[in-house]
């Protein structure tokens, strides 16, 4: 019998599986859905990330050449690098170490301006088709659509024609939240009492994942919803399927998607309120009650004395 041989990791192989592991760790962390946009606004967003992400790696890329560079110019080994530690002051130092970090702030702020001006969640997209209204409403843990153009309504499932603006007024009718959809583009934010607008547009049809983007509970994880862009002749149809079944969405029926629930399945009205969305914003109807905080360990516990007074 011979002796198993150790097994022995080298210097090179710890380095590999180092870089590999850093590799994988960020291939995982990053998602292309915001990049692969299917509206203007998306396309918009995209933009912006890359523009200023090149500007940025204009900086950075030279800094980590220079700095592997310098460690190989200025090596012991090297006698012939000239070595000066003992200078006060150089201008062509000063002028490089502040005309660049000056012309990065100036690029990135021209960027993100003008493509906040143009992005603006309250801005009315450019279109020749009239814009359709879609009232969002952020309960415990799931999404209701009102459409006050139709009179329906869903739940986790919002339903749009593509090529056609869409009019979010976002509001909660719990604890803050936020409204994602990533290849749509510009998160906003749903909070009580108040309401937002927010102007997206699908220019193909797809199938969409809507997220909540916000902390807000047990349910938080399970809070998404199914964005589908039809054909515009399509669109139409589904509304009129939409309207024969279901029920309807009175402030009795509001009164029971009120209460926490998870993992809810998509579902429609087919008849709603035309006054319910004003009334969960002004807080006319109450809001829910939101997610409790857990009790501390001790509480409601008696402090035990030995039977001593």
């Amino acid at each position: 019998m011979t002796a198993s041989r150790p097994l022995r990791v080298t210097r090179t192989h710890a380095s590999r599986a180092c870089i590999l592991g850093l590799i994988g760790l960020g291939l995982s962390s990053c998602s292309p859905a915001i990049l692969n946009s299917v509206g203007p606004v998306g396309a918009g967003n995209a933009t912006i990330l890359i523009d200023a992400t090149v500007i940025m790696l204009a900086i950075v890329v030279p800094t980590i050449l220079l700095a592997f560079w310098m460690a190989w110019r200025y090596r012991a080994s090297n006698p012939d690098a000239e070595y000066l530690p003992y200078w006060s002051y150089s201008g062509r130092i000063e002028a490089v170490v502040w005309s660049i970090p000056i012309l990065t702030i100036m690029f990135i702020s021209g960027l993100i301006w003008i493509g906040s001006y143009k992005l603006d969640p309250f801005r009315p997209l450019p279109s020749e088709t009239p814009p359709l209204e879609v009232q969002v409403v952020s309960l415990d843990w799931k999404w209701l659509f009102i459409y006050p153009q139709h009179g329906i309504a869903t739940v986790n499932q919002l339903v749009v024609p593509t090529g056609t603006p869409v009019r979010f007024s976002i509001t909660s009718a719990s604890v803050f939240n936020v409204f994602f959809v990533p290849r749509l583009g510009s998160m906003i934010y749903a909070m009580p009492g108040m309401v937002s607008q927010l102007n997206l547009q699908a220019d193909s049809s797809e199938t969409l994942l809507g997220i909540s983007a916000q902390f807000s509970g047990d349910g938080f994880s399970d809070m998404q919803f199914e964005v589908r862009s039809l054909p515009a002749a399509e669109f139409m149809p589904w509304v009129d399927s939409v309207r024969n079944t279901g029920p309807v969405l009175d402030q009795a029926a509001y009164g029971e998607l009120l209460q926490q629930s998870q993992r809810v399945p998509p579902s429609t009205y087919r008849a709603t309120d035309p006054h319910l969305f004003d009334a969960v914003a002004s807080q006319k109807i109450p809001p829910g009650p939101g997610p409790k905080p857990e009790a501390p360990e001790h509480a409601g516990r008696e402090v035990s004395t030995g039977g001593k007074d």
